[in-house]
């Protein structure tokens, strides 16, 4: 079965119920019955077939941890849903921190009324990225709420991996004239999602982009080492929020090129008709690199090979004109600053 161009394909097991009650949340027999036939089934491993509270398991040298939530409205998007969603999402910011990730939890607040076919096919896409990069799932904690308290399902996953012995990433390691490079198309996972909400409709599909980045900046690692100087997703606030955040913190100026951001026509073309700007629409499957400049055209090289980063592009530098400030330079030859994100442009969009 496809929805929204996400193919599931794993068959949902006999259930002894069709929706989610109150019940399913109440820590007795439902909420076994619940457990039993959908999570412990599909995620079944060593860890999670304990049944305890929590996982046990070791490691050897530095470990990356990371928490996020995930409230995103619709639940099911074009390129994806929430449970995608999540575990990309968590797997990714343990990624910018140079780790690989290893375990993660998932905890689950149901609204009273959800299908169980539409629980199933979120914990399905969760366990396909799991089996596909080697990260289980290893505990978590399922809640229900009751109708109207909820918005069908929201997801929190929180995430354990090891750091990669090359990786050095931290913000106070980047220098003046360090190069700003981004693997690729801003604003379309922002875009994906406002485009079914406001029943937009294009020439050719927009979909999220939420994927996991990790392959690609573990590669980054293990080829310069700690001439890779920072990493970052740009999801809430966009590309702008998050370099304005880098900017403040080392009391330097980010200094951008408008013409060099890659951005897809249709984002382009959604954001107009929204009157938004591209540079602060929420992103889920890329990432800013600051880098030695030495080798920032062999890091575009080598980040175009993977086709998740095929768009992969330098896009600015590191200054000490201007600051705390980022500045774009634009198509027409003028200059702007790109101030944070000032309240919320786009709620509900992760």
């Amino acid at each position: 079965m496809e929805i929204n161009g996400v193919e599931y394909t794993c068959p949902m097991p006999e259930v002894d119920f069709d929706t989610i009650t109150l019940g399913h949340g109440s820590g007795g027999l439902l909420t076994n019955k619940l457990l039993e036939q959908t999570i412990f089934r599909l995620f079944s491993n060593e860890h999670i077939d304990q049944q305890h509270d929590g996982a046990v398991f070791s490691f050897h040298g530095k470990m990356a941890f990371s928490t996020d939530s995930f409230v995103v409205s619709p639940i099911f998007f074009p390129g994806g849903n929430i449970g995608d969603l999540a575990m990309n999402g968590t797997m990714n910011d343990l990624a910018m921190c140079g780790a690989i990730p290893k375990y993660v939890s998932l905890g689950l607040i149901i609204e009273e009324g959800l299908k169980v076919e539409s629980l199933w096919k979120l914990l399905e896409s969760i366990k396909r990225i799991s089996n596909l990069y080697g990260v289980q799932v290893v505990t978590g904690d399922t809640k229900v709420v009751e109708r109207g308290k909820g918005d069908k399902i929201f997801i929190n996953t929180s995430g354990i991996g090891e750091v990669k012995s090359k990786a050095r990433i931290g913000i106070n390691n980047i220098k003046p004239g360090d190069h700003i490079l981004l693997s690729g198309n801003i604003a379309t996972h922002g875009m994906a999602i406002m485009s079914v909400r406001e029943g937009l409709e294009f020439e050719t599909s927009l979909q999220s982009d939420t994927q996991y980045v990790g392959e690609v900046s573990a590669m980054l690692i293990d080829e310069f080492g700690d001439r890779i100087r920072f990493l970052r997703d740009p999801t809430r606030g966009g590309l702008a929020t998050t370099l304005n955040e880098v900017a403040s913190k080392l009391e330097r100026s980010v200094e951008l090129d408008e013409a060099l951001i890659p951005v897809l026509p249709q984002s382009a073309s959604a954001c107009e008709l929204l009157g938004l700007d591209p540079v602060y629409v929420a992103n889920e499957g890329i990432f800013i690199v600051v880098v030695d400049p030495e080798i920032s055209l062999e890091a575009i090289k080598l980040m175009q090979q993977y086709s998740i980063s095929k768009q992969a592009a330098y896009i600015g530098k590191i200054t000490t004109n201007y600051p705390k400030k980022v500045i774009m330079n634009s198509r027409i030859g003028g200059r702007r600053v790109l101030s944070m994100l000032i309240g919320e442009q786009l709620p509900r969009i992760c």
